[in-house]
């Protein structure tokens, strides 16, 4: 048989159900899937291509700024008067 020929791709994606009618409750849990999955993020990333010099550099930095955040939430506040 050639069902194989015939048989639909199967779409591996963000699916929402719309459920009485109620297009908007649809569209608001579908913007919070596509925003929780990130792939807006990664598509914004690989809009343009990016020397890999600059990832380090950039990634390096992110993490100089989580250490110095974390640093900052370690110390005592400062004294008030």
């Amino acid at each position: 048989m050639m069902t194989s020929e015939f048989r639909r791709p199967q779409i591996n994606g963000n699916k929402v159900f719309v459920k009485d009618d109620n297009i908007e409750k649809a569209m608001r849990k579908f913007k919070k899937k596509v925003n929780d999955s990130g792939i807006l993020q990664t598509l914004k990333d690989k809009e343009f291509y990016e020397k890999p010099t600059t990832v380090r550099k950039r990634a390096k930095s992110a993490a100089i700024n989580r250490w110095n955040r974390k640093l900052a939430e370690q110390q005592l506040p400062k004294k008030l008067f």
